[in-house]
């Protein structure tokens, strides 16, 4: 959603750098440069407006003055006033002293309350809550159905009495809904509300009723993130009508130019709570004005990156295959294992959108193909156990019955078992540095010092297959390298590094083999 926007910001910054200092004029150049970027994305002009009266007043302080790098200075400026607009910090949800937590979802129709019903259900329910959801929306055509199938879905109850198809009190639903979690003790109550084409009194009423009927703890008002400039003044309706604590951006995932979410914040004084970036459950996460900043502004948003990690990767996995790598038993069997891991944490352009400098190859990015993965996930599987385990026995036959199987060519089957070869050794390497956990590298080193002691024992006694085995460790000994990721370390130990595949023909390109491959790792 914000890749034009991105685009703009880097080509103002891109033109700040190098030079020494930054003249009144320069200031005022980059002040509009950044206004009119702002204002193609559909931002708010009063937001447009205080944003760069904020950077240019900052722009022209001693702070940038005194700096030795004024460009890097005035990046900085405009990362901490978006991370302002956007809300300032990271806000979580009230519980009640006493539960139940009573939480009113409102907004207009079409924005996602139902589906997103769910996947609060979902989110709060892997929290360790008992969340209800409550159909209140009994105006529209299958609400309450749909509802009744999220909540399935979501593993999650939902408390439906009346059919709905304009049947029924949702005040009275609302209400008998409470009493029903009290009853059963569940300690969140989600109600979902009717909403409408446009901001009409007759829904502000309904809303306001439902309010006081169940006094909620928090009121999210949901908002289509691509509806632009509308986005302002439907969220101040609301804001006048029904009062809300927060907000929830939907669709986040689309190719609107995402003014709503750097405008609702500041105008309406509430905090983007969450937000939902696609249709499946798993969608939906907190908002953290700061990530989504260091985004816009090509920084990356390693943290992010690293939940969803810990989320797809079992710490108890993570450790048994840094171990295997270490020790050189990373097999095509546990390639696939980890292909398959990281299909679970989204599509792997958005994942390597999320690595810093990554903007920078926006194009490449966009020619990323899950299809791709799919593919190699297919050439493994059409492998015998055997060969999976030892991928040096197969020979041109048995690469021949693989390309068949797999419905790829020869060539590609080459190409993957090239960059899998590639792969072993740099995985071995991370594995063998900072990436391991602490407790394992302690270990590590100790084995270390044991087998040290033992090839001086082995030089003493010219035992020669000692020797021999003591050169083959200090040759696989890891010569340095980029630490590992890891949940039990530094971020993600086992999982491969899929950044470079961009750059070398792993992915994108509808599977088409590079002119020249390369090894990727």
């Amino acid at each position: 959603m914000f890749d034009t926007l991105s685009s703009r910001l880097d080509k103002v910054f891109t033109s700040l750098r190098g030079r020494g200092r930054l003249t009144d004029a320069d200031i005022d150049a980059t002040a509009r440069e950044i206004r009119v970027a702002l204002l193609e994305a559909d931002v708010a002009l009063p937001v447009v407006r205080g944003f760069v009266a904020a950077i240019r007043e900052r722009a022209r302080g001693a702070e940038v003055s005194a700096s030795l790098n004024p460009a890097q200075q005035v990046i900085k400026i405009v990362n901490e006033e978006l991370v302002g607009i956007l809300g300032g910090g990271t806000t979580t949800l009230r519980f009640a002293k006493n539960p139940p937590t009573v939480i009113l979802l409102a907004g207009l129709q079409g924005t996602g309350k139902t589906t997103l019903a769910g996947k609060l259900g979902h989110w709060l329910k892997a929290q360790g809550h008992t969340p209800l959801l409550v159909a209140a929306d009994l105006q529209r055509p299958n609400a309450v159905n749909q509802l009744q199938v999220v909540g399935q879905r979501a593993g999650v109850e939902v408390f439906a009495p009346e059919p709905g198809n304009g049947v029924g009190d949702p005040v009275r639903v609302a209400r008998d809904a409470l009493a029903h979690a009290r009853r059963h003790v569940f300690d969140v109550v989600v109600v979902d509300t009717a909403g409408r084409l446009g901001v009409d009194e007759e829904l502000m009423r309904q809303a306001a009723d439902i309010r006081d009927a169940v006094s909620p703890n928090e009121i999210l008002f949901v908002l289509d993130a691509m509806i632009g400039q509308d986005a302002v003044s439907t969220a101040q309706a609301f804001a006048d009508g029904v009062g809300f604590t927060g907000v929830v951006l939907t669709k986040l995932d689309g190719d609107a130019r995402g003014g709503a979410a750097l405008s609702v914040a500041r105008v309406t004084g509430a905090p983007i709570m969450f937000a939902s970036t696609g249709e499946a459950l798993d969608d939906f996460d907190v908002f953290h004005p700061e990530r989504m900043a260091s985004r816009i502004l090509g920084m990356g948003d390693m943290l992010t990156l690293i939940e969803q990690a810990e989320k797809a990767f079992e710490v108890e996995q993570a450790e048994a295959m840094a171990v295997k790598m270490a020790n050189s038993e990373f097999t095509l069997e546990d390639f696939l294992e980890q292909m398959l891991t990281v299909r679970k944490m989204g599509p792997i352009g958005n994942l390597l959108g999320m690595l810093p400098g990554m903007g920078q190859i926006k194009d490449q990015l966009a020619q990323v193909d899950d299809r791709d993965l799919d593919r190699v996930v297919a050439i493994i599987r059409s492998m015998t156990p055997a060969e999976r385990q030892d991928p040096k026995i197969l020979q041109a036959s048995r690469k021949a019955r693989v390309a068949r199987g797999s419905g790829v060519t020869v060539t590609e089957v080459n190409q993957l078992l090239d960059r899998f070869g590639e792969a072993r050794k740099m995985m071995r390497q991370m594995a063998g540095g900072a990436g391991l956990p602490a407790g394992m590298a302690r270990a590590k080193a100790a084995q270390a010092r044991k087998a040290a002691k033992k090839g001086k024992g082995a030089r003493r006694s010219g035992n020669p297959a000692a020797r021999a085995a003591q050169a083959q460790e200090r040759r696989d000994a890891p010569q340095g390298g980029p630490p590992a990721l890891g949940p039990g370390g530094n971020g993600l130990e086992g999982m491969p590094d899929l950044s470079s595949l961009i750059q070398q023909g792993g992915f994108g390109g509808g599977g088409t083999p590079p002119r020249n491959p390369r090894p990727g790792r």
